[in-house]
């Protein structure tokens, strides 16, 4: 494999290259997880990975273990088709999402990517709210997001909608396509260069497995119909996986995501209600709350119509969560810090005993 045109960066070869190792290791990047084992692409084929009891060991948490997109440091057994895991190149990128249910901690869906193929269906499903949601993890993760508005055949007022979205884009581009008649496909060309990186991310039925089809040139995912009685869409893609297009572009499809919760955000909410940040600059007090505040410059602004009042409150609403998260993620600091200690302590106790 041409692990180049795979998307492999001069950064990520001078990282590998001063790894101070005797083990005789060779460069991957992971195309498939599942259950902590790995697929990985490597120039003398694909294997399949474990990681290191070392690196067991030193991983802390779950953001420490391989994620699809990422380069790996790895011992290869050619003859058994597997090798085993012993680093992670730094990351460029790094999608994450905090993890479905009570928990605090972080999933990463896709690492080492250029550029973010936010995915929405201009059907009944569409919601503003969420592509600010997208939007925000996307400028977080240190990819570019392109908003790419699917099944543009099936909607009837498609400039009304194109005109919403991009009142909450600002900026981002925004492309309306239809993977079933094809229309619309060739805006997506200038992002897919050979060696760049391209995720897809969205809900369930908002068409990425029909768009990685006809960008792949091939039915390689399996496609179900939306649900009739609400619109919505089904679970096809269950798994994370690197694609590679016939272009030399490597595509990461997702499953669809029901449950988007924040993780770490806050300069990403910086960029996505960029519009709020600079009009709050124009408020009379520094601390404005923009609800009653005597000389608010986001609340004049919703009064003239120039933003609208649900941008405020989904501003709000985002703010609120991350200062959340901030709280949980202190707390779970202190007690992975407490829990080392103890950890110590008994090691330190056991060898006493055995003087």
């Amino acid at each position: 494999m041409n692990l180049v045109a795979m998307g492999l960066t001069e950064t990520v070869k001078h990282h590998f290259d001063h790894l101070n190792t005797n083990e005789e290791i060779i460069l991957g990047r992971v195309a498939l997880e599942h259950k902590h084992m790995y697929r990985v692409w490597t120039e003398q084929g694909e294997l399949l990975c474990k990681v290191s009891g070392r690196f067991s060991f030193n991983a802390l948490n779950r953001e420490d273990y391989p994620a699809v997109g990422d380069w790996v440091a790895l011992k290869p057994r050619c003859n058994e088709g597997k090798g085993t895991i012993l680093a992670i190149m730094p990351r460029n990128s790094k999608f994450s999402r905090k993890s479905a249910g009570l928990t605090s901690e972080e999933q990463i869906v896709a690492t080492n990517v250029d550029t973010v193929f936010l995915v929405n269906s201009l059907n009944d499903d569409l919601n503003l709210r969420r592509i600010e949601r997208y939007l925000l993890l996307a400028w977080e993760s240190g990819a570019n997001p392109v908003i790419v508005l699917s099944k543009a055949d099936l909607c009837q007022d498609l400039d009304r909608k194109l005109a919403e979205v991009e009142a909450v884009s600002m900026g981002v581009p925004v492309l309306a396509v239809s993977a079933e008649t094809e229309s619309g496909l060739e805006k997506l060309e200038p992002f897919l260069q050979p060696g760049k990186t391209i995720a897809l991310l969205g809900s369930s039925g908002v068409g990425k497995s029909t768009l990685t089809n006809r960008l792949l040139g091939e039915e390689k995912q399996v496609v179900q119909d939306i649900r009739s009685a609400d619109g919505k869409g089904r679970h096809t893609t269950t798994h994370r996986e690197l694609i590679p297009l016939p272009n030399g572009c490597v595509l990461i499809d997702t499953p669809g995501m029901r449950e988007l919760q924040l993780w770490e955000s806050t300069d990403g909410l910086l960029e996505t209600f960029s519009d709020i940040e600079e009009l709050a600059t124009s408020c009379r007090y520094r601390d404005c709350h923009h609800m009653n505040e005597p000389g608010c410059a986001v609340v004049r602004a919703i009064e003239e119509g120039l933003v609208a009042a649900e941008r405020l409150t989904s501003y709000n609403k985002l703010q609120k969560e991350l200062a959340f998260i901030e709280r949980k993620a202190d707390k779970r600091a202190q007690a992975e810090v407490k829990k080392q200690w103890k950890s110590l302590n008994k090691q330190m106790k056991q060898q006493r005993k055995s003087y």
